[in-house]
């Protein structure tokens, strides 16, 4: 009896390490960012200015204006050409198919320094100036195959003679995808679409090497910070990116919820 309950003590003690190596920080920066001083040592008084400085930083509103606009437009891209390229990909036979289905992985494997690289170069060959353009052309490049992959895997799972009865019935291929088909990829391609959304506001390192100095992005401008050393303003940033994350959770929770009940009542 006492292995028993010192071996739930040592699991108990071993998981309650573990909850406050992982949130210890994010509580440092919470209540740092409330701080009245500058410096993140001591806690000498509550404030909110850091909050009010960050929505009125010009560099810093610039910047998340440019992750938004690369963030939506890399995302709607990479999804339609990948929604299109898995669905090609699953439904036809053409030479180097195989070739192209191992292809797709080096974007994912390949370290994104040497993809950086590599964007920079094309772009210094084909006389692509750096600018918002070739930040989205480069996102969208890496998002790509991640959006493959995602529709792909939810092709396996849909019964392609659902298409093929269509097509007996009269319907036009064009129609059959987009009545049939389309509807049943939609959570495949709406996962694709988060997915890529969420490479794209969160890269640094390819961006850093295909961006432009009119087109910093959130994080590089976050980054260009935390060099001169961690103030308040960075931890009012980081505390008002993670309390979106929350808020994204907790409406995907409820809705979660919501189609649960749904399924249950029918």
């Amino acid at each position: 009896m006492e292995k028993s309950n010192s071996g739930s003590l040592w699991k108990n003690s071993l998981i309650g390490l573990v909850f406050v190596f992982l949130y210890l920080p994010i509580l440092v920066i919470v209540v740092f960012s409330f701080n009245t001083s500058k410096l993140n040592i001591l806690f000498k008084g509550f404030t909110t200015k850091w909050y009010y400085l960050v929505f009125q930083n010009v560099q810093i509103m610039s910047a998340l204006e440019n992750t938004l606009i690369v963030g939506i437009v890399s995302a709607a891209l990479a999804t339609v050409i990948g929604t299109v390229g898995a669905v090609a990909m699953n439904k036809y036979d053409f030479p180097g198919k195989a070739v192209l289905d191992k292809v797709l992985y080096i974007p994912i494997v390949i370290p994104e320094v040497v993809l950086g690289i590599a964007l920079l170069s094309i772009y210094s060959l084909a006389g692509i100036p750096l600018s918002l353009f070739s930040l989205i052309l480069a996102h969208v490049t890496f998002c790509i195959p991640f959006v493959v992959l995602t529709v792909r895997s939810r092709l396996i799972g849909i019964d392609q003679t659902l298409e093929e009865a269509a097509l007996d019935l009269g319907a036009t291929p064009f129609k059959a995808f987009m009545q049939v088909m389309l509807p049943l990829l939609i959570p495949g391609v709406i996962s694709g679409a988060g997915f890529s959304f969420a490479l794209s506001i969160d890269d640094v390192i390819i961006s850093f090497f295909t961006t432009g100095p009119a087109s910093t992005t959130f994080p590089l401008q976050v980054y260009a910070m935390v060099k001169t050393g961690i103030t308040p303003e960075i931890n009012a940033i980081s505390t008002l990116m993670m309390l979106v994350i929350v808020l994204g959770i907790a409406v995907n929770a409820v809705f979660q919820v919501r189609k649960i009940k749904r399924s249950k009542g029918k």
